[in-house]
C-alpha cells in the first residue's frame, strides 16, 4: 500500500499498559468509526506495514487505546511509538456534497467572487491552528483560511473552487 493510495488518520502518541497497548491520538471528529477496524497501516521508514487489531477502545475524547497482534510488550510498543497511522482512501466517510476532504481538492481551479480566476489550489496548509489554502497565482502564492464564510462553493464536476474572499486579503499577495 502507497501513501498516495492512504490517507492520515493519526499518531501513536503512548504507550498505555505493560502488554504493549498503545495510545492513538485520531486526527477525526468521529473517532468512534475507527472503533471496529481490524488493522490499520502504519508507518514504518517510509513503508506502510499492516498491524492487526486484538481490541480497541476509546480513551477520553479522541484517544484509541488499542491492542496490536505480536505487540505483547512495553518493548514491542516503544518500537512503534511516535509513528504514523494510515487507512486506504476508499474507508474515508462520504461527505455532504459542499463538503470535501483535502487531498481531493488539490489541483481545483480556484475562483473568486469579486476577482475571478485566481490560480488552481496546490496544497492544503493544515499543520497550523487554522488550515490554508495554498493557491499558485502567477504573481506567487496566495494563502486563504479554510474557512466557511469564504467558501462560495464547490463544483467537483468541474473541479472548481469558488471563494468570496474579504476586501484587501487578495492586495497582500499580489
Amino acid at each position: 500500500m502507497q501513501k498516495t493510495e492512504c490517507f492520515y488518520l493519526g499518531r501513536i502518541v503512548g504507550k498505555f499498559s505493560f502488554k504493549g497497548e498503545v495510545l492513538i491520538k485520531l486526527d477525526t471528529d468521529y473517532p468512534e468509526d475507527y472503533l471496529e477496524k481490524e488493522s490499520f497501516f502504519i508507518d514504518i521508514n517510509e513503508d506502510l506495514i499492516p498491524f492487526f487489531v486484538e481490541r480497541s477502545n476509546l480513551q477520553k475524547s479522541n484517544l484509541l487505546r488499542v491492542k496490536f497482534e505480536d505487540i505483547d510488550t512495553e518493548i514491542d510498543a516503544e518500537g512503534i511509538l511516535d509513528k504514523n497511522i494510515y487507512l486506504p482512501l476508499n474507508e474515508l466517510p462520504e461527505l455532504e456534497e459542499n463538503q470535501f476532504y483535502f487531498h481531493e481538492i488539490i489541483g481545483f481551479t480556484v475562483y473568486d467572487k469579486t476577482h475571478g480566476k485566481l490560480g488552481i489550489l496546490k496544497a492544503v496548509n493544515d499543520s497550523t491552528a487554522q488550515a490554508l489554502f495554498i493557491i499558485a497565482h502567477p504573481k506567487g502564492d496566495i494563502l486563504v483560511p479554510v474557512t466557511d464564510p469564504f467558501i462560495d462553493h464547490i463544483d467537483k464536476v468541474k473541479k472548481e473552487l469558488h471563494l468570496i474572499l474579504p476586501a484587501g486579503l487578495l492586495e497582500l499577495y499580489i
